[in-house]
């Protein structure tokens, strides 16, 4: 489905008719904005879609709880979201998808977990004796990002390698390092680890804009800022710039695409978990699509020539970001970087003892050289595989994405 260029601007105008002037001129303006891309408004549909992954929404209230026939008329807010719900209907998107978090008044991407899901309280990792994990700022003509550096206690001068970590949506670096873990991999394989955060004067849900056609760009947006961040390390520490690596989940995991795409250069490789390929989104409509599975064509999205090794990690049942996101992530970059020449795959199966199966498929130039691995975890939804739950958005019954993911790594610098 093709859709205009001007609907998103329509539809903010809606929300500034609706906070100036009342729910009568917001829904005028939002049908006109929705008649123009083809999508007549209809009513909003009472039954939501089954969702299958690791984390169920609550179950729908009792009828005793539903508004009555002659309950007071909707408030502008609610006007609002109502249209917005049924804006998200008329692209396909399932009703249970970013009903708790779609911001209407900013546009920002609905949160990519599970609605109904409250993320537990982050248990703040252990840092052992002699290891630090502390806060740094990096400033550019992009805006600011605050991150967090864990330097291990194995750390004594020498050259180590960098890996940065991209959270997900309404993630931090505190949460996102408790569930994957990958301070004490950090510990074990001597190793720098950085965590960007996200702040929500960007997205009010912390989720990294993977979505904007100005993140998409080199020495612009968001890639400008994780790049700078890398950098500023390298600068401050005794980095191997031959094995700086950038991974990420969901929206942490399109962002890391698009960074490690963009900055070949600066990156070895790229790790990603239930995430996007590069470009498959340059607005809203075109984003939900995406997570769908319906994204853009395969010309609109293809990744520059030259890529870098990648590693990737998806749940066969995510019903947030759907699975042939990764099928197509993987063949993107293995395109890009095999250069018009057949690379070699082979698949085996396997399983973790009490845990998930899955299927590794490696990706291979003719002498060998890795161009990327795809895990397929069979029965997994939207989280890190093998992450603890001292932190969100994790399945303890893995594969260890985190320990495979640095493997990977290792093998390709």
């Amino acid at each position: 489905m093709k859709l205009p260029l001007n609907m998103l601007a329509q539809m903010r105008a809606a929300t500034r008719n609706l906070l100036g002037s009342g729910p009568a001129a917001a829904t005028e303006a939002i049908q006109q904005a929705l008649s123009a891309a083809g999508l007549a408004p209809q009513a909003a549909s009472t039954q939501q879609q089954p969702m299958r992954d690791i984390n169920q929404p609550p179950a729908p209230p009792s009828a005793a709880a539903q508004p009555q026939a002659d309950a007071a008329p909707p408030t502008p807010a609610q006007a609002a979201q109502d249209f917005a719900q049924d804006f998200m209907a008329r692209l396909g998107v399932p009703a249970g998808l970013g009903q708790h978090s779609f911001d209407m008044p900013s546009f920002e991407l609905p949160n990519f977990h599970p609605p109904g899901f409250n993320a537990p309280a982050t248990t703040p990792a252990e840092v052992p004796a002699g290891a630090q994990f502390i806060d740094g700022v990096y400033r550019n003509h992009a805006g600011t990002r605050s991150y967090k550096l864990y330097i291990p206690s194995s750390y004594h001068g020498q050259a180590m390698p960098l890996i940065v970590m991209l959270h997900g949506c309404t993630q931090n670096p505190d949460d996102f390092a408790a569930g994957t873990q990958m301070n004490a991999l950090a510990e074990e394989k001597e190793c720098f680890v950085v965590y960007p955060a996200q702040t929500q004067g960007a997205n009010s849900s912390r989720c990294w804009n993977w979505f904007n056609a100005i993140d998409q760009q080199r020495d612009q947006g968001e890639p400008s800022l994780i790049a700078g961040i890398a950098r500023q390390v390298i600068d401050d520490y005794p980095v191997n710039e031959r094995e700086v690596f950038v991974a990420g989940l969901s929206a942490g995991g399109a962002m890391a695409v698009i960074v490690g795409t963009l900055y070949p250069d600066l990156f070895a490789a790229v790790g990603v978990h239930s995430g996007l390929p590069f470009a498959s989104a340059q607005d809203l409509p075109s984003a939900l699509a995406a997570m769908k599975g319906g994204a853009m064509p395969n010309a609109q999205r293809k990744a520059p020539a030259g890529g870098v090794p990648i590693i990737v990690f998806h749940g066969d049942r995510d019903t947030t970001v759907n699975p042939r996101n990764g099928d197509e992530l993987i063949a993107q970059g293995v395109r890009s970087q095999a250069g018009g020449k057949a690379a070699k795959a082979a698949s085996i199966d396997g399983s973790v003892p009490n845990g998930h199966r899955y299927t590794r498929t490696t990706h291979s130039q003719a002498d060998g050289s890795p161009l990327g691995e795809h895990w397929v975890i069979h029965g997994a939804g939207h989280a890190w595989s093998g992450g603890s739950d001292n932190g969100s958005y994790t399945d303890g019954k893995g594969p260890d994405a985190s320990r495979e993911m640095l493997r990977f790594f290792k093998t390709v610098s």
